[in-house]
């Protein structure tokens, strides 16, 4: 419970002492006097975005201090949990808003951090304003609110840790199929490496080899044919010899009578010999050099097939040879997941069973839940001066959440035999208002939450409905603390603890007051909010019969 607020600084509050009680406490004051103050303070406490416009001009910074006694079990055992203790079963936050756009927050004097103030506050207060009335436009939010009413999260929590789950055991094996196709790809390229490298056989440095013995065995084959062209150029048709017989023959006949043609006669012959054996030793030479076709073919060919292989993999000779080991060993140690995978499939096809099976058993909860609730906010609603309002929940199946299978929105009839449409088509903010006060009723006693604080849910209403609405905020004060600020008398009447916030001008400045009234106070305070300024005796008699007639309610 929120025991006590000291405010210094904060906007047009210079010094606040700020007393609750458990039940209900009604804040009033005139428009602009600093209620939306007291709210933005309560908010800094628990964690929430402020800005440096917060602090009161000319002073270095704004202090807010809450102090929580009574503590839930749910809040100590957080408290424990965050190693925060609490003494006597109470702790105090503080807020510190520097005028240069700092903050400091503090748990039982021991600094803390905004997130954590937020994770503590979240459990410490619940804060209505108008703006919270969206969540009843947003059909998203819709489920949270039945869950929250039917109070039991036993099928949820249960139903949340299967899913949980499947969702681990689904990501599990998404993830093994992934390596797994990863494994048979690269199990695929291995198997090329060692099918196109192995193949070969290869040896350290063979390329080398090869190629040096293919130069040679392809020169050799020039070599005779070169031998054999010079052989037949001496000794072939129309070779020298023939032409060096031919030139004999011509001139056999005169080397008697001349003696130097005869001279010039045995040096053709002896050339004829000399070319002939000239032409028989480039025939022993032919066939003294080796070659074996086959051979060079069979060189050409691997040659090929080797540098084919060094520009396929980017590697030379030795780089292929460690290139195959490499694939080798990998290969090897490729562990197949296949076993996991169907073990892990399995796993998922029970898992989802098993998930379904629970989502209908969590529907049919919700379903009963649903029936409920329809029965206790419509019974509200007529409590609030909505009797001709219909309330219904359209509870459909859909694909399996984190939240179950169900579909969940409000929708309402606002006039009798009209269907019932989305409340974002239908309410009216006044409506909208007092079917938040009826889910906020019914739910109240359910959550743990001891503090509620509704900010002007009277906007859009009056009268009848303003009375039953302050009726319905008392009767939540009975199990919750409730703290209120209302600008109407019909719900400040029944306030158990009446806090008015007033704003005065002090030695040229304006400065807002909180004061906690007595019983001449709050008839004066609610006089002024019937009939304004300066109320006649007859406004202050209807103002004290007001709150007789409302302590006659309880």
């Amino acid at each position: 419970m929120l025991k006590e607020i000291y405010i210094r600084n904060l906007a047009v509050i210079r010094e606040a002492v700020i007393p609750l009680t458990n039940d209900l406490n009604i804040f009033t004051g005139e428009t602009g006097a600093g209620k939306s103050i007291l709210i933005n303070g309560i908010n800094a406490v628990l964690g929430q975005r402020c800005t440096k416009d917060i602090v009161r001009s000319g002073c270095d910074k704004a202090v807010i201090t809450a102090l929580f006694t009574d503590l839930s079990p749910d809040i100590t055992e957080k408290l424990d949990e965050l190693g925060i203790s609490h003494e006597n079963n109470e702790i105090t936050v503080t807020r510190e808003i520097s005028a240069d756009g700092g903050s400091v927050s503090r748990v039982n004097h021991r600094t803390a951090s905004a997130s954590l103030l937020k994770e503590i506050g979240c459990m410490l207060i619940n804060i209505h304003g108008q703006h919270d009335n969206q969540v009843l436009l947003d059909s998203d939010r819709h489920l949270d609110i039945l869950d929250d009413f039917g109070g039991d999260n036993t099928l949820l929590d249960a139903y949340n840790k299967t899913f949980r789950e499947l969702q681990k055991t689904a990501r599990k094996l998404r993830e093994l199929k992934r390596q797994e196709q990863f494994r048979i790809e690269r199990a695929r390229y291995l198997n090329e490496i060692i099918n196109d490298i192995g193949e070969l056989e290869l040896e350290e440095n063979e390329d080398e080899v090869l190629e040096q013995e293919y130069d040679t065995a392809r020169n050799s084959e020039k070599t005779i044919i070169a031998l054999k062209g010079a052989v037949q150029a001496i000794i072939g048709e129309d070779g020298a010899n023939e032409v060096i017989v031919s030139a004999e023959q011509e001139i056999a006949g005169f080397t008697d009578g001349i003696p130097a043609l005869n001279s010039l006669y045995e040096r053709l012959s002896a050339a004829e010999i000399e070319l002939s054996d000239i032409a028989s030793e480039l025939e022993k030479l032919s066939e003294k050099i080796e070659l074996d076709g086959q051979r060079l073919e069979y060189l050409g060919e691997r040659l090929g097939n080797i540098n084919k292989l060094k520009r396929k993999y980017a590697q030379d000779c030795n780089g292929l040879i460690r290139f195959y080991n490499d694939a080798c060993t990998e290969i090897m140690q490729l562990d197949s997941s296949r076993g996991e995978i169907e073990k892990l499939s399995v796993k998922k096809e029970e898992l989802l069973r098993s998930v379904t099976d629970q989502a209908k058993s969590l529907y049919d909860y919700r379903e009963k839940t649903a029936e409920k609730f329809t029965a206790q906010v419509t019974a509200e609603l007529e409590f609030l001066n909505m009797a001709g309002v219909v309330i219904k929940v359209r509870h459909e199946k859909g694909k399996l959440t984190a939240n179950g299978m169900d579909s969940v929105e409000f929708l309402i009839s606002a006039n009798k035999g009209e269907e019932p449409k989305p409340i974002s088509k239908i309410a009216s903010g006044g409506e909208l208002s007092r079917i938040m006060l009826a889910l906020k009723s019914v739910i109240a006693e359910k959550d743990s939450i001891p503090t509620m604080i509704f900010d002007e849910i009277d906007t859009g209403v009056s009268g009848k409905a303003a009375q039953k609405i302050g009726v319905k905020l008392r009767e939540i004060g009975r199990v919750r603390q409730v703290i209120c600020v209302t600008h109407l008398s019909q719900i400040a009447v029944m306030a158990d603890n009446h806090l008015m916030i007033e704003k005065k001008i002090i030695d040229d400045r304006t400065e807002t007051n909180v004061t906690q009234l007595d019983m001449d106070g709050r008839i004066s305070e609610i006089a002024r909010i019937m009939g304004g300024e300066n109320p006649s005796q007859l406004m202050i008699e209807n103002a004290r019969a007001e709150i007789e007639k409302a302590a006659k309610l309880q």
